[in-house]
């Protein structure tokens, strides 16, 4: 069991005491911390309180967390779509609404699981064995390339890739509205939403993220283009665009527009995966292949 001690400061008071809590203890969803609150895990001047409790300066907050224990995480005989392989390295193209790795909700079924069936015990273990052979990531519903390390000297030599910003990635995406402009830089600052702990935002708090946009194709409604990362912060080409008022076709976090397609979430793909191979210092390319539902959009504007 783990116990916080918290005094609440000047910034924090009026607030409810889970909205409060998400602030001071980031790595904690509002939901988790509300059911804890519900089961008396948080007292307030000694007191058990519920989650709408507002809080004032100087309350002392105790908030008792137990160990986390990870699960049991079982190899699963889930296809994989491989775009390169050898005895370091492993590029998979992610279908939609996969995840990357474990986590709560998503215990099986993820890539990790199908990773573990196909390679094994040869995957890195740096990240733990929740995250087995994983160095990088992408969203649930974007789909593309992605790098998986077999091995410690691997995960290092990209980890350190990423890194640097040496790695390179291109996406594919379809935007709402005409972007005017062929191509253009967007150079933001991203960090947590200052409301919405799930959201990430435009922040001058935040970490600095570049972006580089060329326009491929426009439709009228919508503009198909191109994403450079020089930095590779979450969710941050889906941020940036909407940013200068362009967000992701189906993207339901980051935008509020009515979607006339049946889609499962952002129309984003991770094109082109370019890295220096960990052992032979090699360049490689790899390029996933535009998904279906992606093409019968371009087909259908």
């Amino acid at each position: 069991m783990h116990t916080y001690v918290f005094k609440i400061a000047d910034e924090l008071d009026g607030e409810r005491i889970d909205k409060a809590l998400g602030a001071l203890i980031d790595s904690l969803s509002r939901s988790f911390i509300q059911k804890f609150i519900k089961d008396g895990k948080v007292t307030v001047n000694g007191e058990v309180v519920k989650s709408s409790y507002k809080v004032s300066i100087d309350d002392e907050v105790v908030f008792e967390l137990p160990e986390a224990v990870e699960p049991d995480i079982r190899a699963e005989d889930i296809h994989l779509d491989i775009l390169y392989e050898d005895t370091d390295v492993i590029v998979v193209n992610k279908p939609k609404g996969m995840v990357v790795h474990p986590a709560a909700g998503h215990y099986s079924g993820t890539l990790v699981n199908a990773l573990m069936y196909h390679c094994g015990e040869e995957l890195s273990g740096i990240n733990g064995v929740m995250r087995p052979g994983i160095v990088h990531r992408i969203d649930m519903d974007t789909t593309g390339s992605l790098i998986v390390c077999k091995n410690d000297l691997a995960h290092n030599s990209i980890a350190a890739q990423l890194k640097e910003h040496s790695i390179n990635r291109v996406y594919h995406a379809i935007c709402y509205g005409d972007i005017k402009e062929d191509e253009g830089t967007i150079h933001k600052p991203i960090g947590r939403h200052p409301s919405d702990r799930k959201k990430m935002a435009v922040n001058e708090k935040g970490k600095d993220a570049i972006t580089h946009y060329k326009v491929l194709k426009r439709f009228g409604k919508y503009t198909y283009i191109s994403c450079k990362l020089e930095t590779g912060r979450t969710h941050q080409i889906r941020v940036h665009m909407a940013s200068i008022g362009h967000p992701l076709l189906g993207d339901e976090v980051y935008s509020n527009r009515s979607c006339p397609f049946k889609l499962q979430g952002q129309c984003l793909h991770a094109m082109t995966l370019g890295f220096v191979h960990p052992r032979s210092g090699e360049y490689i390319e790899v390029n996933a292949p535009i998904p279906t539902y992606f093409n019968k959009l371009l087909d259908v504007f």
